[in-house]
């Protein structure tokens, strides 16, 4: 994945209000030029022996490929789960302003981890 480009991270949440929580510092932070919060989110899954039915959000994070280690730290320390669902999606393509954009408002965290 080349370093200077745009990505997607994928990541969910127990409640709104930790996603709303959590996006909000990474946009603060610098890390992350925006975040989607997709609420009313159904997960069913096995979590240690124990088959769970959650209500849960999932987040979309744009940012850029430099700074994905840096997210997924910065939610693992925030969030509330033990091993909260965190993937990182490369962009094949996109609107060119759009992704110049997301590049744009992470440089000043792009540059400081430079």
């Amino acid at each position: 994945m080349e370093q200077n480009t745009a990505i997607l991270v994928y990541a969910t949440f127990p409640s709104i209000e930790e996603a709303e929580r959590i996006g909000g510092r990474l946009v603060e932070d610098g890390l992350a030029a925006c975040v989607n919060i997709l609420p009313g989110m159904v997960s069913i899954y096995v979590w240690q022996g124990q088959r769970h039915r959650d209500q849960e959000c999932a987040m979309i994070i744009k940012s850029r490929a430099s700074l994905a280690d840096r997210i997924i730290e910065s939610v693992r320390g925030l969030h509330p789960y033990d091993n909260p669902a965190l993937v990182v999606l490369d962009i094949a393509g996109g609107s060119p302003p759009f992704l110049e954009w997301i590049l744009s408002q992470t440089a000043k965290a792009y540059a400081s981890n430079v």
